[in-house]
């Protein structure tokens, strides 16, 4: 089993990756390049998490050793020393044991080839893919000022410990030491924001799935998040059309022969195919556009409008599959609501779901089976998961508190593993360091993955993710995951620089280098500075940040606010007409299903009739032939028209619906209407829909 362990988990971890990513990004549409790099990112980030108990298990099992052979010698009766045994029986090999020099080349593989990525190449492929340049060139001269930032802050930060080290008198500078120094920086970067998202986890986890307990909470944050959604689609629809009505303009005001005709095709291409059909390629006569003082585009100005079209296709599309799935999660909540009172107890859907399902969840997932588990066993596993997180959350707090007192330990993590450690029992020992560091690692990646940066950045499952807010993740993920290591390390007191104790060290800790060539970061910095989780924690459960952000003007949920009450009615009168409108679709399918039904063997009979009676006719004589020919075509083709108006059966107009009409470019004034608003949401003419 030597290494089996270390190959059978780089499995797992890479297609775990591979699902997340899938999840979220598109793997169709979007650039080969960007899915690689995020899906690397993600991985190493995941390989680290995963592979660390593993590590921590073998440096046990090497400090045993140590120790045994490095027992002193004990005295005899006749005053003589003899070497004692090897105590064998304590020190067995770990199933999961790693031979020895595999793991300090793997972590210096995996944490430099991280680094590279989160500094480097990931920052400049974020901008690269935003970028609205036509060339390589162009996009790569605003990657490049772009990032200026990121690079800044990371030298400035590195420049700052490089001007204390070579002040300060005790220290010869060094290649080691010099990368010890880029480590503290890039760590150091990233601690700051690690106990920011711990903290919010650390509250928000436990809270979501003891509110997930909460029926009617889910429905009324279901009706907000709907409201907000509508007016967000709405404001994505105005912008895409406002887009495209300057794209209109700059394809006719640009002719064929034009040297920026080029860029004008680049642009249509990104636009979506209904405009695309609208607005083809000018195509007029030639033109000689140098002798007319008409007024052009610059080719910056293309590359503004390049940047806007892609990010309004983008949003325009999320949008649209973000509500669709909104509607879906309402419509299943109002059903749970309903089916709770059911005496059948058999669930009963409202709709029936869109996508077909596997036979095999049908024969086992039946309504009866779904009743129990929605309106009887979930509520109470959501209150029992909750209470759990809730613990690890509180045994978090009070670890990142007291981690750093080694006599008497304090943090219970490091208990568990030093109980752990003195029977040498490994799987134990790596399940705890597997719980431990995936609940810190769930804590601060959902809070990445659920953080939304002004629309720039921002995770959307289903895959409606950008290839920007991609990078953007990988990047965070890269920065993040070395000092959530060492973090863990130091609640464990498997870092020598927390114990104060001359043993072996970790390979991952070789691989950062002594911190204690930064006195005051691996002293105070580190040790101190994650007790700032506690103010973040109360901060977080009473709610504060949203509170601001309401202040600000951020609509937010919140139960005791009169706004929070308007969007909640508002949405639930949206999720009303969207229900009242597919009933009528559905409806009207069944109406079309029996029609067919009923009236299809008859047609069928009446269309065979009709050609046994012409070739019977057509026998007799030739002339004869054409009247009741015509007689009878002229016959059924009315009863096929008949038959097509009476399938085509006009519903009601509902001037709330989501859509007017079905061409979006349709306008008198040239200028592209909305293809659908409701009237409470338009920002434009009230009467446009009238």
């Amino acid at each position: 089993m030597s290494g089996a362990a270390l190959g059978i988990e780089i499995v797992f971890v890479f297609f775990l990756a591979l699902f997340l990513l899938h999840r979220y990004g598109d793997f169709k549409k979007q650039h080969r390049l960007v899915i690689i790099a995020t899906l690397l990112a993600w991985y190493l980030c995941f390989l680290i998490v995963f592979i660390l108990p593993l590590d921590v298990s073998t440096t046990i099992y090497n400090r045993c050793k140590l120790a045994v052979n490095s027992s002193p010698p004990e005295s005899n009766n006749n005053g003589t020393y003899t070497t004692p045994a090897p105590r064998k029986q304590k020190c067995f090999k770990p199933w999961s044991y790693i031979p020895d020099g595999i793991m300090p080349i793997f972590w210096r593989v995996v944490y430099w080839t991280s680094q590279f990525l989160t500094w480097i190449l990931l920052p400049f492929m974020q901008s690269y893919a935003r970028s609205g340049g036509f060339s390589i060139t162009g996009k790569i001269k605003t990657a490049l000022i772009e990032n200026a930032i990121y690079y800044g802050t990371y030298l400035l930060i590195f420049g700052a410990f490089l001007i204390y080290v070579a002040v300060n008198p005790h220290f010869n500078l060094q290649w080691n030491q010099l990368q010890t120094i880029g480590i503290a920086a890039a760590n150091t970067w990233g601690l700051f924001l690690l106990v920011l998202l711990l903290g919010y986890g650390l509250v928000e986890i436990p809270r979501s799935h003891w509110n997930g307990a909460k029926r009617g909470y889910l429905l009324m944050k279901t009706y907000f998040k709907a409201a907000k959604l509508m007016t967000e689609k709405a404001d994505a629809e105005e912008n895409l059309e406002d887009v495209m009505e300057e794209v209109r303009k700059v394809n006719e005001s640009i002719k064929y022969n034009h040297p920026l005709r080029k860029c004008i095709d680049t642009i249509l291409k990104k636009c979506p195919t209904e405009y695309q059909e609208r607005m083809g390629r000018n195509m007029d006569d030639y033109e000689d556009f140098d002798e007319k003082q008409n007024s052009y585009p610059s080719e910056k100005s293309l590359v503004k409008l390049h940047k806007q079209v892609i990010y309004s296709v983008q949003r325009h599309r999320r949008t649209q599959v973000q509500w669709q799935i909104l509607l879906e999660q309402a419509f299943y909540l109002e059903d749970v609501a309903k089916n709770e009172t059911s005496a059948t107890r058999q669930f009963v859907h409202t709709f029936q779901s869109q996508e077909p399902e596997n036979r095999i969840v049908q024969y086992f997932y039946t309504p009866t089976v779904e009743w129990y588990w929605e309106c009887l066993l979930r509520p109470w596993f959501c209150r029992i998961l909750a209470i759990v997180l809730a613990a690890f959350s509180i045994i978090v707090v009070w670890s990142e508190c007291t981690f750093f007192s080694t006599r008497p330990v304090l943090s219970l993590f490091a208990v568990f593993i030093q109980l752990a450690e003195r029977t040498y029992n490994y799987i134990y020992i790596e399940m705890a360091c597997f719980l431990t560091i995936f609940f810190l690692s769930i804590c601060v990646y959902s809070t990445v993955f659920r953080i939304r940066v002004f629309n720039y950045y921002y995770l959307a499952s289903h895959h409606q993710t950008d290839a920007y807010s991609l990078l953007f993740s990988g990047m965070l993920f890269c920065r993040l995951t070395p000092p959530l290591c060492l973090n863990f390390l130091g609640l464990t007191h498997m870092d020598s620089s927390i114990s104060h104790k001359n043993t072996q060290v970790t390979a991952y800790t070789s691989i950062m280098g002594s911190m204690q060539v930064l006195s005051f970061i691996a002293d105070g910095f580190y040790i101190y500075y994650p007790m700032l989780v506690v103010i973040l924690c109360i901060a977080t459960y009473f709610s504060l940040g949203t509170r601001c952000l309401n202040l600000l003007g951020f609509q937010q949920f919140m139960g005791d606010s009169e706004m929070t009450s308007d969007l909640i009615d508002e949405g639930k009168e949206l999720i009303r007409r969207e229900k009242r409108k597919r009933q009528r679709q559905e409806e009207g399918e069944n109406r079309r299903r029996e029609w067919k039904e009923r009236y299809g063997n008859r047609e069928d009979s009446t269309r065979n009739r009709n050609v046994h009676t012409d070739q019977k006719e057509s026998s007799f004589s030739e002339p004869s032939t054409n009247r009741p020919l015509s007689k009878y075509t002229r016959s059924n083709g009315k009863t096929e028209r008949d038959r097509i108006e009476l399938l085509q059966d006009a519903e009601p107009l509902d001037f709330n619906a989501d859509t007017i009409t079905d061409d979006p470019l349709e306008s008198d004034s040239g200028r592209y209407q909305p293809g659908g608003r409701y009237l409470s949401m338009s920002r434009s003419r009230i009467f446009d829909d009238v």
